[in-house]
């Protein structure tokens, strides 16, 4: 096999990158320390100087593919438009949120399933973390909802483990439109569906289908 010299720092970055593109393709399963060091052209012994085995390799891949999760949603978000008010901007931002992940689920569907493959588990808190940090995906969520309490369109009494009612429905919903009968269904049909399933979600965190400002949020 032919070796490739890698100046310092850069054969992680090189092999994190190749466990991307396998993943975009094969998913989780995909990824292994000999394809990685195979795709950029060195010894598979050379990827223990920077990974312990394989699931540390994993780990960091599915870091950076929360990363681009996080960095899509991100877009869709700062796109809100302007002319809102603070709330109605708030609730449309979580809108785009569950929007923007389920359309990441169907656009990279190797790099969703690998998205929250590897978790670490935080006992009491209940928190989606990778390396013990709440993961990039998962905070802008929880920012989300911490806004519209702010913003007066979220009571603060319903905003409790929110998250998590968000999460499961659009995580859900993600999930059967990627590998589930919703798949076969036509691209207009996937995304009315999910329009459907994002906006019950917010009615349901809410605890009304009021516009913000009018229900009992205000109060």
């Amino acid at each position: 096999m032919p070796t490739r010299a890698y100046h310092h720092g850069d054969l992680r970055r090189a092999l994190v990158e190749q466990g991307l593109q396998l993943a975009r393709t094969g998913g989780p399963a995909a990824i292994s320390l000999r394809e990685a060091t195979r795709g950029v052209g060195v010894s598979p012994n050379a990827a223990y100087r920077h990974f312990v085995d394989r699931d540390d390799l994993v780990r960091a891949v599915a870091a950076e593919a929360q990363t681009a999760l996080a960095r899509a949603i991100l877009e869709r978000v700062e796109a809100t438009p302007s002319g809102l008010s603070a709330a109605e901007a708030s609730i449309e931002r979580l809108r785009r949120v569950g929007l923007a992940y389920i359309d990441f689920a169907r656009a990279e569907r190797g790099w969703f399933e690998l998205a929250f493959a590897t978790q670490d588990p935080q006992p009491g808190e209940g928190i989606v973390t990778l390396d013990h940090e709440v993961v990039a995906p998962f905070q802008l969520l929880l920012d989300t909802l911490d806004t519209m309490v702010d913003t007066g369109a979220l009571s603060p009494e319903r905003r409790p483990y929110a998250e998590w009612a968000c999460w499961s429905a659009v995580h859900g919903f993600a999930d059967i439109a990627v590998h589930g009968p919703v798949q076969w269904q036509s691209a207009p049909v996937i995304d009315a569906l999910a329009a459907s399933v994002v906006e019950a979600a917010i009615v349901g965190v809410r605890g009304t289908t009021e516009p913000a400002g009018t229900g009992p949020a205000a109060s």
